[in-house]
């Protein structure tokens, strides 16, 4: 496939398509989106540096091998920031306490990296500000429910009118629940991991998504 005089060579790959549903978090509004399948011609999804707000953005596992997945993940809608320059490897920590509610033990090792955190306790917008206070170059929340492998939380300011300037975004809870396993197993306090990641500059054989997750 090509676009254009120029022949641009053109990705197309099966991702989620979206149907959604009204649920609460913490007693705020978010959708719950299904997955679906559905072809889609990648070559204007991505820029060289992040995403627009409403598309997918992919980040790649490094280290551990095990786990050397690209992995899926959605934007806040509106909240946060955008990633501006894409880190070829940057460490993924688990925040501790999981739900990054308040303040972090480990947050020495979250500062100028990526978050991991978990959904629940309190709103989306206040564990970014928290992983933000912590000096936290972005933040990636998975869904508490581990056995979630299909549906995309959008996740949506609550109502205190707060800001947060670093990036959010939502993770499967399957997902986030296997990094985690796989750290643990080998004794790791962080991963390694590319982000963004322009799926559209890897050959096809290169491009591997989680095996226990429904494309």
């Amino acid at each position: 496939m090509s676009r254009g005089a120029a022949g641009w060579c053109c990705l197309v790959l099966w991702l989620p398509a979206c149907v959604a549903a009204h649920v609460e978090d913490m007693g705020n509004p978010v959708i719950q989106t299904r997955t679906s399948l559905f072809l889609r011609d990648f070559s204007s999804a991505l820029s060289p540096l992040g995403l627009r707000i409403h598309d997918y953005l992919y980040f790649q596992v490094l280290s551990p091998g095990d786990i050397r997945y690209i992995f899926t993940a959605t934007p806040a809608k509106d909240f946060g920031g955008i990633f501006h320059t894409r880190y070829e490897q940057i460490h993924l920590v688990p925040a501790e306490p999981p739900e990054a509610c308040g303040e972090l033990s480990n947050g020495f090792f979250i500062q100028d990296q990526i978050a991991l955190v978990e959904r629940g306790g309190c709103s989306f917008l206040s564990k970014t500000r928290v992983v933000q206070e912590h000096g936290g170059r972005a933040v990636i929340i998975s869904d508490n429910a581990v056995d979630n492998d299909s549906f995309y939380v959008e996740m949506i300011q609550d109502s205190t009118q707060r800001t947060a300037d670093i990036p959010a975004l939502f993770l499967l809870g399957r997902d986030g629940y296997m990094i985690r396993r796989s750290l643990e197993q080998h004794g790791l306090p962080w991963a390694i991991i590319s982000i963004p990641v322009n799926v559209t500059s890897i050959p096809t054989f290169e491009l591997l998504q989680p095996p226990w997750t429904f494309w």
